[in-house]
């Protein structure tokens, strides 16, 4: 039985969660684990692609402190984003072998996951062909940046819930100069809609990411820790 494993262990810092990822990639790699979802938030964070152009990072480091925004150079694809409360991050750790896809057709996805989760809140997004990602018009609501190792996915999306949207004013937000970021609440509020609570949003986005990668069944675990040499 195909089976995914949800992992949602609340706000975790980004240093402590990439070892996670890079810890259970190595499982899911060995199958010694079926596939696994990480769902969490980060403290503020602005992360930067493996390509990404640092001058895209437009705080010095003075107002960086002050903010309390910490900086981590990754081994994703794309440029600069901000991860930080309000925000739902996802982590797939999905091995390719099992799905058939290609990395373009997992981040085409990934996308048609949260485009589906939104229009079950009654919000119309869409794909931008110039750009990866989900969006609002001219507006990013999820960035996408992957990397794909020996067959196993790993970092993911940032899906925009509810985060203080001027955190973003010190990035060009993946680079892109010509475009904007919105969120879940700012675009509820505009058409006099309802933000789905927390509870509400992980459950769509379970259910589209077992209907869309043929999950049989999902174990949902919110512990602070996940596995050990194997399943626990």
């Amino acid at each position: 039985m195909k089976t995914l494993i949800l992992w949602t262990p609340g706000r975790v810092d980004y240093q402590k969660a990439w070892k996670e990822q890079q810890r259970l990639h190595a499982l899911r790699k060995q199958d010694k684990i079926p596939d696994v979802l990480i769902l969490l938030e980060h403290p503020h964070v602005y992360t930067l692609g493996q390509h990404g152009d640092k001058t895209n990072i437009l705080y010095q480091e003075v107002v960086l402190k002050n903010k309390g925004i910490s900086v981590y150079a990754t081994d994703r694809g794309g440029d600069v984003t901000y991860h930080g409360p309000g925000q739902l991050v996802g982590y797939p750790l999905f091995h390719y072998k099992y799905l058939g896809f290609s990395t373009r057709r997992f981040v085409h996805s990934l996308e048609e996951v949260i485009i589906q989760t939104l229009k079950k809140f009654s919000l119309h997004a869409e794909r931008d062909p110039q750009y990866p990602g989900v969006w609002m018009d001219k507006n990013k609501i999820c960035s996408i940046g992957l990397r794909v190792i020996e067959g196993v996915s790993m970092h993911g999306f940032a899906l925009n819930v509810h985060p203080d949207l001027d955190f973003f004013k010190g990035i060009i937000a993946c680079g892109i100069k010509d475009r904007g970021v919105t969120s879940m609440a700012k675009e509820c509020e505009k058409q006099n809609l309802p933000l789905p609570d927390e509870k509400s949003l992980i459950s769509e986005l379970t259910t589209l990411f077992l209907k869309i990668y043929g999950f049989e069944t999902f174990q949902s675990v919110s512990d602070s820790t996940l596995f050990s040499d194997g399943i626990a």
